[in-house]
């Protein structure tokens, strides 16, 4: 991004400061979140913390992807890819931008039953828009206290029902032939409360080769047992029978035609299949006038059939594991802790133990991706692993109102991380059994300061930990010559240091922070061909950056909403990288990645700005966003990067209220200026085929009709 664009960035953030001071005639009620586990108010918190209500999720929003409701989040990144057969791109502070497969670094909860598995590969199709309450995002220091992450938290809850009962439906039809219609009830008679939703998307898609289809069940069901107890039930279901892969394009072919498919998409059919079913139990029982329980138990199945574009001529090696990737898991979980909270001479003191105990079990198989002369079909068997993690771990935090001025919060977290293999396909004389066993202990602490009843000043430090995932450690190689788990990953670590201004008036609240972060064994792609990435540990780097948010409601309808993030990424050390497939751990066709490098998928600035206008007599609003996006690099060594780009979005929105009745009618035009620009690159592609384009100026519109 040029200076002119990063020095404009400034001056947004600067005057969306002063403009918050004449905010009136509003309200924006205090956040509370349950980022320590109990409900408090963010602002009170020594943690960079935000929250997304149920109305930006879902008014006027598609509510297919979860970058529709994280772009007025500082410090988060989330990219669609205009690739449902690959998940967003998703990263806090960096932490997670070079993940290849589902989302790393960061941790990922839907109802307080984890979305990230216990080696700490999260996925978010569970996650359910339509009938989600809130998204809270955590990021920095405190995140250490939920486990196997660097970057941050981000939990999804499914909205409690309102009393009496609720018929929804809603749909949307838009550009590419894209649509998503859904039907929801809910209802609460005092004993039951209850949240049904159902959805079905499809699209053609932008590029070649991009079309998909995804079917979604969400169910909560809470039963209040007494007046001291209550059980809450989650059930998900999420079904893609169909996802087609239009894999990156080289810059070449970016230029000629963005809507094109990569190399051997056509020729092979790249795809994506996958079921997941999840359910589990939520236990909350007050013991006495200061202690809570809460337990949770889930367990859940995934299963996952992707085709891949790797030529015939590439599988030949016995030891090549094919290009279809079979993964079928089974996956469990326990969490439980108690929660205390008394007066200490004349002082409160809230205290929180508990420990948790995932477990997960793949049944890993490759085949080849054609039979004969025919391609894109499923082929011999070229590998049948089966893997076991599971994770053990013990927290203790605490928090303590010193005075009416100071409040310290602290906690620390002892974390086992255990890996185990059995490959059925190892060669004669072998051993096929492998495993390697992960600790870490790491303590967290901040502190609040009261400046005034409406600024409060906070800093924080903590540890984080950050294990190779299954993926991670899949391919020592990305041809198959050489065979194994890549069981020399040895885990990530970091120190956080962050500190932080917070104000809360009647009608606007801001916020900013700054953090530096320091990691030793970084987990970075060595080769990415052929739809492997092959891993290894480099040497220090470092983050620090600024974040900025502001919300603000104005006395004539208008509301703003502003999200800014600066982040400087870089390489403290030297570090080797492939140069060009096929490359594998000890290859000599390595280069040197330099000092001072930039991490890659990291923008220095991201900026997001929403005006909204509502024009309550008419139940009319109109909002207008701005995204905007510094360069990225695509690899390590920066070899290849994607432009900044600036985005406008404009929609409207008419809301109807007849007796029992409730309409809504928007209309979204996005692009409005209809720019070309890449939305996400595919880091460290080995063949250079970075790019993933977003589409010009598209329409929606959307509709919802319900009865109370």
């Amino acid at each position: 991004m040029s200076y002119r664009n990063a020095l404009a960035l400034g001056l947004v953030a600067s005057c969306a400061l002063r403009c918050a001071a004449y905010a009136a005639d509003g309200d924006l009620s205090p956040v509370v979140v349950s980022a320590t586990r109990t409900a408090e108010p963010s602002f009170d918190l020594p943690a960079a913390v935000n929250l997304v209500d149920a109305q930006r999720i879902q008014q006027g929003q598609f509510q297919v992807n979860l970058s529709e409701s994280l772009s007025e989040v500082p410090g988060a990144s989330a990219q669609s890819r205009q690739n449902y057969a690959q998940d967003l791109q998703l990263s806090i502070r960096g932490f997670g931008a070079r993940s290849s497969f589902g989302v790393r670094g960061v941790r990922l909860y839907s109802d307080g039953i984890p979305g990230t598995m216990p080696d700490g590969q999260g996925q978010f199709s569970q996650f359910d828009l339509g009938s989600a309450g809130r998204i809270e995002v955590l990021r920095g220091p405190f995140s250490a206290l939920y486990g196997n992450s660097s970057g941050g938290v981000i939990e999804e809850f499914t909205a409690d029902a309102a009393r009496g009962t609720l018929l929804e439906a809603n749909a949307f039809y838009g550009t590419f032939a894209t649509s998503r219609v859904a039907l929801k009830a809910e209802g609460d008679d005092g004993t039951l409360n209850y949240v049904l939703d159902a959805a079905h998307f499809q699209t053609d898609g932008y590029r070649d080769h991009s079309a998909a289809e995804r079917n979604n069940l969400n169910a909560k069901l809470r039963f209040t047992i007494d007046d001291t107890s209550r059980f809450t039930v989650v059930a998900n279901a999420v079904k893609t029978p169909f996802v087609q892969d239009p894999l990156g394009l080289t810059r070449a072919q970016l230029v000629v035609d963005p809507t094109q498919a990569g190399v051997g998409a056509l020729q092979y059919d790249t795809r994506k299949s996958l079921d997941q079913e999840q359910l589990g139990g939520i236990y909350e029982r007050s013991l006495s006038a200061t202690d809570d329980l809460a337990a949770t138990v889930y367990v859940g199945h995934r299963a996952t059939v992707q085709f891949q574009a790797i030529p015939a001529s590439t599988e030949t090696a016995a030891t090549n594991p094919g290009g279809v990737i079979d993964l079928d898991r089974l996956f469990s979980g326990l969490e439980a802790h108690v929660a205390d909270h008394r007066e200490l001479a004349g002082t409160l003191l809230k205290v929180t133990a508990g420990f948790s105990y995932d477990d997960l079990q793949e049944a890993r198989k490759g085949y080849l991706n054609h039979d004969g002369a025919v391609d894109g079909v499923e082929g011999a068997l070229r590998r049948d692993q089966s893997n076991r993690v599971y994770d053990f771990d013990q927290y203790l935090q605490a928090q303590w109102d010193t005075t009416e001025r100071w409040r310290v919060l602290a906690g620390v977290r002892n974390s086992l991380v255990d890996v185990g293999s059995h490959d059925d396909l190892a060669a004669i004389g072998s051993d096929p059994d492998s495993g390697v066993r992960y600790r870490a202990v790491d303590p967290v602490g901040g502190i609040t300061y009261v400046l005034s009843p409406r600024v409060n000043l906070y800093a924080a430090y903590g540890k984080g930990f950050e294990t190779p995932t299954l993926n991670d450690l899949a391919y020592r190689s990305t041809n198959g010559s050489v065979p194994g788990l890549n069981l020399g990953l040895m885990p990530a670590r970091s120190d956080n240091y962050e500190v932080g201004i917070k104000t809360d008036g009647t009608h606007y609240r801001a916020d900013i922070d700054a953090f530096y972060i320091t990691t030793q064994d970084e987990l970075a792609v060595l080769a990415n061909a052929g739809g492997r990435s092959v891993y290894h540990n480099i040497g220090a780097t470092q983050r620090r950056g600024v974040e900025f948010a502001l919300a603000a409601d104005y006395a004539d309808g208008f509301s703003l909403r502003v999200a800014y993030t600066y982040l400087r990424a870089v390489t403290d050390e030297p570090y080797q990288t492939c140069a060009s497939p096929p490359c594998k751990l000890g290859s000599t066709s390595l280069v040197t990645v330099t000092a001072g490098s930039y991490l890659p998928a990291v923008p220095m600035n991201a900026l997001y700005t929403g005006l909204t206008w509502h024009y309550a007599p008419q139940g009319f609003t109109a909002t207008l966003e701005v995204q905007a996006r510094a360069q990225i690099y695509a690899d390590d060594r920066n070899s290849g990067a994607a432009a900044g780009y600036w985005v406008e979005n404009l929609r409207f929105g008419w809301v109807q209220e007849r007796r029992s009745w409730h309409f809504s009618e928007f209309l979204r035009i996005d692009n409005l200026a209809d720019r070309s620009y890449v939305g996400s690159v595919i880091v460290d592609e080995s063949n250079s085929r970075f790019f993933e384009p977003a589409p010009g100026r598209t329409f929606a519109i959307l509709f919802t009709a319900a009865r109370r």
